[in-house]
Formats: C-alpha cells, sequence, structure tokens
C-alpha cells in the first residue's frame, strides 16, 4: 500500500493526547478528522493540529469514504458500540485499552471485524516499551524454558482520577482491574506466550476510597465523590491450560511505599526466570553450582509507547500484516478480568470459558 492511511480519531481529549505524536511521526498513516461531544475541546484539538474535519457525530467519520483508520479513545463502555460500527463501515480500528468492558462485548466486536475483513487492535501500549520487546525477545528464544508461574502488580498510593469516566461504572465498567490491572495482564501473559486462562479465584473490593478526607496528588483539593461505585484493589489466583499459574495484584488506593505506579512482573521457568522491568534474568550452572544474573542491554524505548503502538498499527495495515495486538488476545485478559468479578460476588473459583 502506497497511499498514506487517512485517521479519524473519536474521543480527542485523555489519551488521544498521547496517540497524536504517534499519527504525526508515522510514515503510512496521518489524521484528517476528529468527533467529540465537547465542541470546545473540539476546536483547540483541530486548531492545535491542523485539522478542520470537526464533527460531535461519530457516524459523519464513518460515513466519510476517505478515511481508513478509526482510533477510538473514547470512555470504556463507548468501544464496543463505536468500534462495530466502524469496522460495519469498511474501517480498520485501533481501540484504546481495555478493548471492552465485557467478554460479550469484545466477541461481537471480534464477530464484526470478521465481517468486514478489517484490522482490530487493543492500543496496549506496555508491549511496546523498549524493555518490553527486549524481554519478549529473549524470552520467545527458549532461555526461560517452560514458564510455570507467574507474578504481576500494578499498585498505587492514593494514584487515582476522580472523574466520572473511572469511578462511575456506567462509564468505566470498573475500577482498577480495568483502569490499570489491563495494563500489567495483558503484558504478562504476552510475555507468557499467552496461555490459555482455565479458572480465576480472586477478590475486588473498595477499602480506602470512602474515607473521609480521601484525596488524590492527581487532583488536588479535589473532593472524592460518595457515588464512586468501582473497586480500588483486586487479587486473584490464575491457573492455565498448560498447567502454569499466575498471581495477580491492583491497587489505586494502598498502604504501600510506591510514589508512583509500582508495576513488576516476574516471569518462571524451568530454564530461568526474568523480571520486568529491569530486564533481570537468572538462571543455574547445575554442573558449577553456580547461580547467574544478567541484564539485556538493548532495552532502549524507540518512540514513546503510546505513540508507538498507532506507528505500529498503521505499518501493519500497510504492509498487510496481522493487527500486532489481536482482539483474542484481548479476550485472555478481559475473560480473567470479569472472572475476578464474578468470583467476588460468588465466593468461589470461577471457570473460564473462552
Amino acid at each position: 500500500m502506497s497511499e498514506t492511511l487517512k485517521v479519524g480519531v473519536i474521543g480527542v481529549g485523555g489519551i488521544n493526547r498521547s496517540h497524536m505524536p504517534g499519527w504525526e511521526a508515522s510514515d503510512h498513516a496521518e489524521v484528517i478528522a476528529g468527533a467529540d461531544i465537547n465542541e470546545e475541546a473540539l476546536k483547540q484539538w483541530g486548531a492545535k493540529h491542523n485539522i478542520n474535519q470537526l464533527t460531535t457525530n461519530p457516524q459523519e467519520i464513518f460515513d466519510n469514504p476517505d478515511i481508513d483508520i478509526i482510533d477510538v479513545c473514547t470512555p470504556n463502555m463507548y468501544h464496543m458500540p463505536i468500534t462495530v460500527s466502524a469496522l460495519n463501515a469498511g474501517k480498520h480500528v485501533i481501540c484504546e485499552k481495555p478493548l471492552a468492558p465485557t467478554t460479550d462485548d469484545i466477541r461481537t466486536m471480534i464477530k464484526a471485524r470478521d465481517r468486514s475483513g478489517k484490522q482490530l487492535m487493543t492500543a496496549q501500549h506496555w508491549r511496546f516499551a523498549g524493555t518490553s520487546q527486549a524481554i519478549k525477545r529473549e524470552a520467545d528464544s527458549g532461555v526461560l524454558g517452560d514458564v510455570y508461574h507467574a507474578r504481576a502488580w500494578m499498585l498505587r498510593r492514593n494514584h487515582f482520577i476522580p472523574t466520572p469516566t473511572f469511578i462511575h461504572k456506567q462509564h468505566s465498567g470498573g475500577g482498577a482491574c480495568i483502569d490499570i490491572g489491563v495494563h500489567v495482564l495483558d503484558l504478562t501473559l504476552w510475555l507468557m506466550g499467552n496461555p490459555q486462562p482455565v479458572a480465576v479465584s480472586g477478590v475486588a473490593r473498595t477499602e480506602l476510597a470512602m474515607k473521609d478526607g480521601q484525596f488524590t496528588p492527581w487532583r488536588p483539593g479535589v473532593e472524592i465523590p460518595k457515588t464512586w461505585d468501582v473497586e480500588e484493589f483486586a487479587s486473584a489466583f490464575v491457573r492455565f491450560e498448560n498447567g502454569a499459574t499466575l498471581i495477580l495484584e491492583v491497587s489505586w488506593l494502598l498502604h504501600h511505599d510506591t510514589q508512583g505506579d509500582d508495576m513488576q512482573v516476574w516471569l518462571y521457568g524451568s530454564e530461568g526466570g526474568c523480571h520486568w522491568p529491569s530486564a533481570k534474568f537468572l538462571n543455574s550452572n547445575y554442573q558449577t553450582k553456580e547461580l547467574y544474573k544478567r541484564y539485556l542491554g538493548m532495552t532502549a524505548d524507540l518512540m514513546e509507547p503510546h505513540a508507538l503502538e498507532c506507528v505500529e498499527f498503521a505499518k501493519a495495515i500497510a504492509e498487510g500484516r496481522p493487527s500486532p495486538v489481536p482482539a483474542e488476545q484481548s479476550l485472555q485478559v478481559q475473560s480473567i478480568l470479569n472472572g475476578i468479578y464474578e468470583s467476588q460476588k460468588k465466593g468461589r473459583e470461577i471457570r473460564l470459558d473462552i
């Protein structure tokens, strides 16, 4: 494909600010249109990026025959209907994480993708960090052997955004699980080689958010709404079809010693172990009775990961390659997250049917 792919953005605030540098850097795509329910924000975005095809009605963008790609940057609960409409209109779609808040929604999106013959990608930016790419290459070379256990966590101390799009389930679909759990879980499954999850036992709860005087450094002076109805914390034990296991922990609000995100992944295999994000690898020599520790050296980011995911999506379309983050892998992720919610509700392990 030699012609430049034309991009239309749905939702020009928030995360789109991190996507735009990628579209601007792409050799294969350019943004020509945007839609948002906030007319003033839309006008400011258009002026900043020199884009004049602006509308409050996404359908106008879907109906534009010049547009090839739709970038979905809306709150979570609107991902599925917007993505399906775009695919039905014959557009490729990159959709911000989570792909959708429920597995049924993701299956609907996959069916729409298959009918359209177009590409669908979930914007899971941590896969595109230099450290992630380096660890994935090393793990895929076989140095870990069979990965039989993993530990993953993404923990914050009072770091959350107290707006309806995050703390009201009608917009977000969930709390810390959906917002940040999706990041570390997707990264972990990908580094493990995406084994098929079969069961999950977990909890999802709110302990600290409603305390009088609760606060967040991300919105100084803002009172936390008492209408908060999503979880702030979750933990889970996951079992996979190949016998592997995973322990997962996520929280926006935890009395945990961290200034920002404490996001870590450990993989343990039959031949070695590794740690993200340090790119540390561990193994043993059973002849010399020695323990080894080494670090990967080629871990620099090629580009800020949010931007790079957009570059890679356009490149995949232009070169006729598969989606860099296929929806089937997001279905695995969401099956586990939804399983945590169900396990909390029923008080037992949940079998997963993917």
